[in-house]
């Protein structure tokens, strides 16, 4: 099977529109999709920085939505014709999958990040029969069609807009769930969110819909007009004892905060804002040592990494569709969307902040 497909060869080149080959199809346990749309990720350029090891040349993309148009085996519990939403691969049977943590999936970084499983290397080609990378998250749904595992694909209504979906599998996922899963935010609660870009967004919105008072803290005006528009208290990171400001907005500080940014500075200033017994979650990865302030985890307040929103994708994804439909995550409101043949556009739209969360359209 042959179709278009967006191929990174190296960290510095642009992603090229090549025809890419699937010398088989789905195995059992596993869907060929039709993508629909799939979002644009800043772990998918990531593979962009010095520190990354994840292998190329590849077709990246991991917040794919698409039409099953193939099934693999009779145990798939998909059918040709579902629209579904993709998320993260796992292997399904490790300590962490089997208590309902499959972000926490002890292959989680060689299944998604390192190369994905090996016996797929030789199915997935370029057009000359040269290596591409396995599947990206076990999509690589910068495409027209992705191969994929069953589980990680979740069944939506088909009169959902499914070319918009894909963002839920991950960016949004993982902002909402931290909010709603690790958290497990309510009426009375406060928290601060340190970054406004798709995750921190989304995760203004699950607080504001779970009826927290919600502080968010970005550097661009854009970014904090759309924060106060789905209900946050907008606050300039540069602003002068930032701490100081959050505690005195969610009286005496956060109950919870969490940081998209990875920044030292703007860490400690969420674990100064927070008030006793507090929890600063952080979701984006260090590449540097993370230096804390005397003081910062006294009186019992806490920091953890949060990885996909703590989430079960099948349990969280309807989720934040049921609250959507409802108004009360308007996730589509920061999507905007570009044929897949644009996809340098959108990466550099995205990296200079003029879109918070691009799709691609094949």
């Amino acid at each position: 099977m042959r179709f278009g497909a967006a191929v990174l060869r190296s960290p510095e080149a642009r992603f090229a529109i090549e025809e890419v080959v699937l010398n088989e199809g789905p195995a059992d346990g596993e869907i060929l999709v039709r993508v629909a749309g799939s979002g644009m990720c800043r772990t998918d350029l990531a593979v962009r920085g010095p520190a990354s090891r994840s292998p190329l040349p590849a077709v990246l993309g991991h917040e794919g939505a698409g039409v099953v148009v193939e099934t693999g085996g009779t145990h798939t519990g998909l059918s040709k014709g579902d629209h579904v939403v993709l998320s993260f691969d796992s292997c399904g049977h490790c300590r962490s999958c089997v208590s309902a943590a499959p972000a926490y999936c002890e292959s989680f970084a060689s299944l998604n990040l390192f190369g994905g499983r090996k016996e797929n290397a030789a199915r997935f080609t370029d057009a000359a029969g040269g290596a591409l990378a396995p599947r990206w998250f076990g999509q690589s749904s910068f495409a027209e069609y992705a191969v994929v595992p069953a589980r990680n694909a979740v069944r939506t209504d088909p009169s959902l807009p499914v070319a918009l979906l894909g963002p839920l599998g991950c960016g949004f996922l993982t902002g909402a769930g931290a909010i709603l899963n690790s958290f497990r935010a309510g009426p009375g609660d406060t928290v601060a969110v340190l970054g406004a870009g798709a995750v921190g967004l989304a995760a203004v919105m699950a607080a504001t819909a779970s009826g927290a008072v919600t502080v968010a803290v970005d550097r661009h005006p854009e970014r904090l007009a759309l924060a106060e528009r789905f209900g946050a208290i907008p606050l300039h990171a540069s602003s002068d004892d930032l701490p100081g400001r959050i505690r005195r907005l969610t009286d005496g500080g956060a109950r919870y905060a969490l940081d998209t940014t990875a920044s030292g500075r703007l860490i400690n200033d969420a674990l100064r804002a927070l008030r006793p017994t507090g929890h600063l979650g952080l979701v984006a990865r260090l590449h540097t040592a993370l230096s804390l302030e005397p003081g910062t985890l006294d009186r019992g307040r806490r920091l953890s990494h949060i990885c996909e929103g703590d989430a079960v994708p099948g349990v969280l994804i309807p989720r934040l569709i049921g609250l959507w439909r409802a108004g009360r995550f308007p996730f589509d409101e920061l999507i905007r969307t570009y044929p897949l043949t644009d996809i340098n556009e959108a990466e550099q739209d995205c990296d200079a902040g003029r879109v918070v969360k691009p799709v691609l359209i094949p």
